[in-house]
């Protein structure tokens, strides 16, 4: 086992002012621009990759989630890349990719050995986060003391659809016992009733009270379930509602991450906010096609498999 690193202090977040104004919402005829502008990239990726090189930078980690690699290679959607505002460019991905990675465990029959045990192995092999339902925060942040390897919760979770209060509590109880990150899910159901007021409010108040004990907001806006001008609005939502990250799915719907939803969300949040895609992410190749489009932080449950490349090395899915 590695030695473990010094732990860093989080950073510190300014909460929301109330008396900032919330930004415009996009137009439809925006909204669906920037759904073309992908769909564009992506239908050019079907050539040959144009490939430009600058210098390899440290990845992402939990300490700055919100940073995007500022040289990256961009594989499937660098090929479209003259009409995507998000261009990273470098000859090499990454090599530490386990610093991108939240090792992940939220099955509900998971035990107290599983969740040791996932601890041990993020402290190992150094991933970014291990993700956990918040009854394990307490325990994983004692396993974790002493390494730099954050405690992430899932709030809301998997359908989003408890009330804006008691994702507020449930965020504010993780925290309380640990959590440096929180995995919040929208409300799905509000967000395809056009009730956007209150997908933005259901956001902002887990983002305050992360932001308050400096912790980080990440939502999951549930990808497989939406429209792709869903998408586009769920992000900005998140971004108005002063999120950190957005994140694709739960793992818990008929679909996870794709390379074209990421660069999707990228291009709707832009340079400075996190991405993260999750769901259906098992190998070092999948981690590299997200990194590729976008993605600042990759949730996965065979986090040693993809670090390794061993076939039998176990995940928890």
């Amino acid at each position: 086992m590695r030695e473990p690193r010094e732990p860093r202090e989080p950073r510190a977040r300014v909460p929301r002012d109330p008396a900032t104004p919330t930004p415009a919402t996009l137009s439809p005829d925006e909204v669906r621009d920037i759904v073309r502008r992908i769909v564009d990239a992506t239908s050019a990726g079907a050539g040959t990759a144009r490939m430009t090189t600058a210098s390899a930078p440290e990845p992402a980690t939990s300490a700055a989630p919100g940073a995007v690699p500022a040289a990256q290679e961009r594989v499937a959607i660098a090929l479209g890349a003259s009409r995507v505002g998000y261009q990273g460019h470098a000859a090499d991905l990454p090599g530490d990719l386990a610093r991108y990675i939240d090792h992940t465990l939220l099955r509900p029959d998971a035990s107290a050995t599983d969740i040791d045990r996932l601890c041990a192995e993020a402290a190992e092999y150094r991933f970014a986060a291990v993700c956990i339902n918040p009854t394990w925060v307490r325990r994983a942040t004692e396993n974790l003391r002493g390494t730099d390897v954050a405690v992430a919760s899932v709030i809301g979770f998997p359908f989003g659809a408890a009330t804006s209060e008691v994702k507020a509590l449930e965020a504010r109880r993780a925290i309380r016992d640990g959590a440096r990150e929180i995995d919040m899910v929208i409300n799905i159901g509000a967000l395809k009733s056009g009730m956007l007021d209150a997908v933005r409010e259901d956001i902002s108040g887990v983002s305050d009270v992360c932001h308050e004990a400096g912790a980080a907001n990440k939502v999951i806006i549930e990808t497989a379930l939406l429209t792709d001008e869903e998408k586009v609005i769920a992000c900005q939502l998140a971004k108005q509602a002063n999120a950190d990250m957005v994140k694709t799915s739960t793992g818990y719907a008929s679909g996870g991450a794709t390379v074209f939803d990421v660069a999707l969300m990228r291009e709707t949040v832009g340079p400075k906010m996190g991405v993260k895609a999750a769901g259906g992410i098992r190998t070092a190749e999948d981690v590299q096609a997200m990194i590729a489009a976008g993605a600042t932080r990759i949730g996965a449950s065979a986090g040693v498999r993809i670090v390794t490349g061993e076939k039998g090395a176990h995940g928890h899915d």
